[in-house]
């Protein structure tokens, strides 16, 4: 008889487990989604994005169990492991429903053979190297965008997923809100024309003040939070609040990643890409100008300017200075997509005022309009997490599979170089190198402290 792992992976890498079911729910509270039917999740980072979007997004879907989380503050897991614990016991009308394993180290989890797959939703330093070991050990696995830090370990990544034949699904969500997929049908089918100009609205992030270390809180592994970067004194606004889930500090400290240009970058830049029909490459050209505080903990870009060109002919402008979202411009008129008042956080920076409108265009005629059965039909899913969780068992492509992620990533990190960097660059999307300046490619990949960090992850 097929083990559950083969019912899910049939036609994959085959890895074979015993299956030993850690709960104590029987059989008949669920029904056809009895326990042995389940797709078993760890949840890897109990913090902010995975409380207010990844848990409950996955929770909701009844094919979908997480049995264990992880953590490097242990506050934060058993803070994870009782809101899954509490959703599982109101759910089926159970005091005991589900006993979630804990995991001060992911890796650890990434050996139990129960688990048939993860959701990364740790800070962006700690994206691919564990998607990566993920992957090698046979785990399907959706992870939070940016997909990397740099364009070396996304490149990496990629490649390791697809030999692997791992299902991840990256956490663009907006290519489930339907709004984006209509804009981009609408961009693709030639409703505004030939496009040649797309303006994206991303806002950047405000300097911060200094901090004196402090000393290392109990409850946190903070040589193993730093990771591949370097070594710092602990300072609790460079990390995450020690009460409650606001939005963390470390989103505005380069060392854990690039700011807004990545932290949202990555879902407008997929999205437009979707609509330019450029998924599998990226731009010729990219220049900057951005202003970066001169003091101050946090030192990530603030207002900013970014221009890509593309083969294709299609120049993107991208600034806080337009409204947040993505405006498509063609020669018969233009079409506006953003999320609206959708928030994936509480604690989200939205513009509510300017952002409300989700889908507009030049003439309301143009969103009227049909597609028809011999036109271009783009993916459609309902929802991020359930189309990952339907793919896992069908072994079909995501919605936002890796490569697609990592391009779209891969624009968001040239745009960061180019922030450093004076004057046009010229980038090669096949070889994903800087044609003639040494000083950008020696910025596609970051030293990496040992003995962690993707350099270290033997494919």
């Amino acid at each position: 008889m097929k083990t559950r792992r083969k019912f899910l992976k049939a036609s994959a890498l085959g890895v074979t487990t015993a299956f030993v079911v850690p709960t104590i729910v029987p059989s008949s509270v669920f029904g056809k989604n009895a326990p042995s039917n389940k797709i078993n999740i760890g949840q890897i980072g109990c913090g902010r994005i995975a409380r207010d979007h990844d848990m409950p997004g996955t929770m909701q879907h009844d094919v979908a169990r997480v049995i264990a989380v992880s953590d490097l503050d242990s506050n934060r897991m058993a803070d994870g492991k009782k809101k899954v614990e509490d959703y599982y016991n109101k759910k089926t009308v159970s005091s005991s429903a589900v006993d979630v394993k804990m995991y001060g180290d992911y890796k650890e989890m990434l050996l139990n053979k129960d688990i048939d797959a993860v959701v990364i939703s740790t800070p962006d330093h700690w994206h691919s190297q564990p998607a990566m070991e993920a992957a090698l050990a046979g785990k399907d696995v959706y992870l939070q965008k940016p997909t990397s830090l740099t364009i070396a370990e996304g490149r990496k990544l990629s490649d390791i997923v697809r030999k692997q034949g791992t299902i991840l699904q990256v956490g663009t969500q907006q290519r489930s809100s339907p709004q984006f997929r209509v804009a981009a049908e609408l961009v693709r089918n030639g409703r505004i024309g030939k496009i040649h100009t797309v303006k994206i609205g991303l806002p950047g992030d405000p300097s911060g003040p200094e901090a004196d270390p402090m000393p290392i809180p109990k409850n946190l592994n903070f040589d193993m939070w730093l990771g591949s970067t370097p070594e710092v004194p602990y300072t609790e606004i460079g990390v995450h609040p020690q009460q409650g889930y606001s939005r963390p500090g470390w989103l505005r400290i380069e060392n854990y990643g690039a700011g807004m240009i990545t932290g949202w970058g990555q879902h407008h830049y997929d999205s437009a890409a979707w609509g330019m029909d450029t998924e599998h490459t990226g731009p010729i050209s990219v220049e900057a100008v951005a202003q970066f505080p001169k003091s101050g903990l946090w030192n990530v870009h603030g207002d900013f300017m970014v221009k890509q060109e593309y083969a294709n002919g299609i120049t993107v402008y991208t600034s806080g200075g337009y409204t947040n979202g993505i405006r498509y411009e063609g020669e018969k008129g233009w079409i506006f997509v953003s999320r609206g008042s959708y928030v994936a956080s509480a604690s989200d920076p939205v513009d509510q005022a300017n952002s409300a409108k989700a889908l507009d265009a030049s003439d309301p005629a143009i969103l009227k309009s049909k597609i028809q059965d011999n036109e271009i039909h783009l993916y459609k899913s309902d929802e991020q997490h359930g189309n990952w969780l339907d793919c896992i068992k069908t072994r079909k492509q995501p919605i936002s599979p890796v490569e697609i992620g990592h391009r779209a990533c891969s624009v968001c990190l040239i745009s960061h170089i180019a922030m450093k960097v004076p004057g046009i660059l010229k980038w090669n999307p096949e070889t994903e190198r800087f044609i003639d300046n040494d000083l950008a490619n020696s910025m596609l990949s970051r030293p990496q402290r040992a003995p962690y960090g993707t350099d270290y992850v033997k494919a």
